[in-house]
């Protein structure tokens, strides 16, 4: 039971990582520093180091702020294309090696598929959407939603993880209510 929690969670957090790339990271290493709900196993536990603790803060602090202004959020997004994919196959290989024994490989391609996803949904729907339908004014409460979203849902996915495996199911069963609406939109039948 534990290693299918250790999964659930490890899905929660690449997803967190696809949103905002560094806060499940945050997260994740200040869980596994200051309290025994997550041990990280080697190489993981280098998240727990104080230099790369302040690192993390310092990029989710700039990330943070760059994704606020209109112009630059778009840049932001063009690079974090490329890091949040990495960072979400990095802490699912690491929060999936706390319990489980899935090879670091398996983990590594799991992340990266879930977080990228989340993140393509991000970068090439949703935030085209918002930017197009409120002439940018509302790109700044999108940022802060996605920012407190990755937040709990790392939080959660650590905590708990069943709530988390929960979300991944009613998240994905909304998505292809979605696609199935747009579709019949786009083709009624006769």
């Amino acid at each position: 039971m534990l290693e299918l929690f250790s999964v659930l969670s490890a899905f929660g957090l690449s997803a967190s990582a696809g949103l905002n790339a560094y806060i499940p990271l945050l997260v994740v290493a200040l869980l596994a520093r200051f309290t025994d709900v997550l041990k990280l196993q080697s190489p993981w536990n280098a998240l727990t180091s104080w230099w790369i603790i302040g690192i993390l803060v310092v990029l989710s602090t700039i990330e943070f702020f760059a994704d606020k202004f209109p112009a630059v959020n778009h840049v932001n997004d063009i690079i974090q294309s490329f890091v949040r994919p990495a960072a979400g196959a990095i802490v699912f290989a690491a929060s999936a090696d706390v319990i489980t024994d899935v090879h670091p490989v398996l983990s590594l391609g799991l992340g990266l598929l879930v977080s990228g996803s989340v993140n393509a949904v991000k970068t090439l729907a949703v935030r085209p959407a918002v930017t197009a339908t409120t002439a940018g004014a509302g790109n700044v409460p999108v940022s802060m939603a996605e920012d407190l979203v990755s937040t709990v849902i790392s939080i959660l996915a650590v905590v708990v993880p069943v709530v988390i495996g929960c979300l991944l199911v009613l998240a994905t069963a909304w998505v292809i209510w979605l696609l199935y609406r747009r579709a019949n939109r786009e083709h009624p039948s006769y």
